[in-house]
C-alpha cells in the first residue's frame, strides 16, 4: 500500500516472519457520539507531485507525538535519521499522514493465540487491525469515496483525549449493478496445511462461495506445495459451479511451501485470464510459512507491484493455521494494494467469504490516504495509535504516484488519535482529509472533516458513547499487548468490564468475543501493573519520551 520510508521498512525486516495476524472485520454496528465536522467534496486540481496550496511542504511522515515547536508553520522539518526512529523532531505543520489500511488480521489471530493461552508477541501486535476489526456507524457518502466523520472524548488524564477520525464507504448492493469479478485463488496445499482448521477450512470456504459469486463472475484456481499448479484456469461461474465444487473438493495437502511458485503462477494466470472492466483480484489462502523457493517476500514483491500497475491486479491475503507468518503475507498484500484478514472457524470463514467477499470485489477507491492536520493553537501533542507501516511522507498526500490504500463496497477505517490540547484552548482541534482515485476514472478527489475543542468535552466513559468506548477499548487492549502507556488506559481488567457491558446492551457476540480475549490477556499477565502507571507515563511524554 503505502510506500516505506527506510526506517519503516528496517522495522518491518526486522519484524519479518512474527507470528501473529487477525480476524475479518466484524460486523458490530453501534451510535457514535460527539461531533462531526462539514464536510466538502472537489475533485482535487493537485497534479502528482505538487502540494496544493495550504498542504504541508514539510519532510517525512510524522504521525508519533509532536510536541510543541518553535518555528513557523509550514517550515520544513527535517527527517529522522536511521537511528532515529522513535525521537522525532516538532513537526511545525502538525501534519499526520498515512495510506488507508483495511487489514483486520492481527486482531483475529491474536485472539487464537490469547485463546491457546500465550500472549501474542508485542512487536507484532497492530493496534489499527484492531480498531478496524468492527464497523461503527459512521456516515456513508451516496457515492464513490467517503463519508468522514470526527469525534472524541476527554481520557480522565489531564488535557489528554482521544480523536477519532470515522471513515466509511458506501454499501454493495448484492442485487444490484457491479462489475464483474475474476478471482484466481492459490491455494496452499503443502505438508503444514493438513492440521485441522487449515486446508479444511479453505475447502469449505471455497465451497460456500461458488455459490454467492454471480454467474458472470469468473474464477480459476492454483495450487502450489513444492511447485504450483493451475487447477482451474479463470472461468465463468454460470454453468460452471459444479465442476468448480468439484476441483474444490479433490484438494489434499502434498509436501513443502513454496509461496514464490504459487504467486508468480497465480499472477500468470490472473493476467491471462484478465477482464477489462472486472474487478480482478489474487486471493491467498495459506498460514504463510514459506520453507521452498523464494522465502524472503522481498523477491516476490516486484512481480506483485508489476501487475498492480500495469493490469490493477490486486492481492486479498486469507490467513489460516494457529502458527502463521503474518508479516509475511502482509507485505505481499501491502504490495499488491490489498488487505489480510485471517480464518480459524467455520463462523469466521462464512463471514469472509459468503458475507464479505461476494459485496467487496467492487472497489470504491483506490490509493486512498489520509492527512490529518491538527492546530498548533490549540493541541499541544498528538500521537496516532498504530499505521506505523503506513506511513506517508507528507508532501506526498497529494502525490498519487505515491501508493494509498484500495478500499471496497462498505468498509469502514477508523484512525485514533491520543492528544492533548492546551490548557484553556477553544476552537479546532483537527481537521482530516482523505484523498483517493475514482475506481472506474482514477480522477482524484477529497473530503473534509473537522473537530473542535468543544466537541471533547464530555468523558470516555460517559453514558451515551458506546461506539467510541468499544474504539476506545480495542485501541487501549492493543497497546497493552505491545507495552502499554496511552494516556486513560485504565487497565484490562476494567476493560474487560466496559466491553462485557456493552456487549450486555448490544447483544453482540463479536463483543462478547473482544472481552474474552481481554479477561485471558489479564489471567496470562497475572499480577498487572496499576493503571496510574499511565500517569507516570503521561509524564515521560511530556518531558521528552522517546515517542514524543
Amino acid at each position: 500500500m503505502s510506500r516505506q520510508n527506510a526506517a519503516a521498512n528496517g522495522r518491518r525486516r526486522a519484524r519479518f516472519g512474527a507470528t501473529i495476524a487477525g480476524l475479518l472485520v466484524a460486523g458490530l454496528t453501534v451510535g457514535g457520539c460527539g461531533a462531526s465536522g462539514v464536510t466538502a467534496d472537489k475533485a482535487s486540481r493537485a497534479e502528482g507531485g505538487r502540494t496544493a496550496p495550504g498542504a504541508s511542504g514539510g519532510g517525512a511522515a510524522q504521525p508519533g507525538y509532536v510536541a510543541p515547536g518553535t518555528a513557523t508553520p509550514g517550515a520544513d522539518a527535517a527527517a529522522p535519521g536511521e537511528g532515529e526512529q522513535r525521537i522525532r523532531p516538532p513537526a511545525p505543520d502538525y501534519l499526520s499522514t498515512f495510506a488507508l489500511d483495511v487489514d483486520t488480521a492481527s486482531y483475529g489471530y491474536a485472539r487464537r493465540t490469547l485463546a491457546e493461552g500465550r500472549l501474542p508477541d508485542p512487536s507484532t501486535v497492530r493496534p489499527e487491525e484492531f480498531v478496524n476489526s468492527f464497523r461503527p456507524d459512521y456516515p456513508r457518502p451516496a457515492d464513490n469515496g467517503f463519508g468522514v466523520s470526527l469525534d472524541g472524548a476527554r481520557t480522565g488524564r489531564d488535557g489528554w483525549s482521544l480523536v477519532r477520525v470515522g471513515l466509511a464507504t458506501r454499501g454493495a448492493d448484492r442485487s444490484g449493478e457491479r462489475p464483474p469479478a475474476a478471482l484466481t485463488f492459490v491455494v496452499d496445499i503443502s505438508g503444514s496445511m493438513a492440521e485441522p482448521g487449515r486446508l479444511d477450512l479453505v475447502k469449505e470456504s471455497l465451497g460456500l462461495l461458488a455459490g454467492e459469486l454471480r454467474d458472470d463472475d469468473s474464477m480459476a484456481l492454483v495450487t502450489f506445495s513444492d511447485e504450483a499448479e493451475t487447477r482451474l484456469p479463470m472461468t465463468r461461474v454460470g454453468e460452471s459451479r459444479a465442476r468448480i465444487r468439484q476441483v474444490v473438493e479433490s484438494l489434499a495437502t502434498t509436501s513443502s511451501t513454496n509461496v514464490e511458485a504459487g504467486v508468480r503462477t497465480g499472477y500468470d494466470v490472473a493476467v491471462e485470464g484478465r477482464r477489462e472492466g472486472a474487478t480482478n483480484r489474487v486471493v491467498l489462502l495459506s498460514d504463510a510459512l514459506a520453507n521452498t523457493g523464494e522465502t524472503d517476500a522481498d523477491g516476490i514483491l516486484a512481480r506483485i507491484d508489476e501487475e498492480r500497475r500495469a493490469h490493477g491486479i490486486t492481492l486479498f491475503g486469507v490467513g489460516v493455521g494457529s502458527e502463521y507468518g503474518d508479516d509475511f503475507m502482509e507485505r505481499l498484500a501491502d504490495k499488491g494494494d490489498g488487505h489480510t484478514t485471517y480464518v480459524s472457524t467455520p463462523e469466521q470463514a462464512r463471514r469472509v467469504f459468503v458475507d464479505q467477499l461476494p459485496a467487496h470485489v467492487e472497489l470504491r477507491a483506490r490509493d486512498a490516504k489520509a492527512q490529518v492536520a491538527f492546530d498548533r493553537r490549540t493541541v499541544e501533542s498528538f500521537r496516532l495509535i498504530g499505521y506505523e507501516n503506513r506511513e506517508v511522507a507528507d508532501e506526498d498526500f497529494r502525490n498519487d504516484r505515491v501508493d494509498g490504500g484500495e478500499v471496497g463496497a462498505g468498509h469502514t477505517v477508523t484512525a485514533l488519535y491520543v492528544v492533548k490540547t492546551r490548557p484553556g484552548a477553544t476552537g479546532r482541534v483537527a481537521t482530516a482529509t482523505v484523498r483517493w482515485l475514482d475506481p472506474a476514472t482514477r480522477a482524484p478527489h477529497e473530503r473534509s472533516g473537522t473537530v473542535a475543542v468543544e466537541a471533547l468535552a464530555a468523558g470516555l466513559w460517559d453514558g451515551g458513547h458506546e461506539s467510541l468506548q468499544l474504539t476506545a477499548i480495542t485501541a487501549y487492549f492493543a497497546d497493552a499487548l505491545r507495552g502499554g502507556g496511552l494516556p486513560g488506559d485504565p487497565g484490562l481488567g476494567a476493560l474487560a468490564e466496559r466491553a462485557e457491558a456493552i456487549a450486555g446492551r448490544s447483544g453482540s457476540a463479536v463483543v462478547r468475543e473482544l472481552a474474552e480475549a481481554v479477561r485471558q490477556a489479564e489471567r496470562l499477565r497475572g499480577p498487572a501493573a496499576e493503571p496510574g502507571d499511565g500517569a507516570s507515563r503521561e509524564g515521560e511524554l511530556r518531558s521528552g519520551d522517546p515517542y514524543s
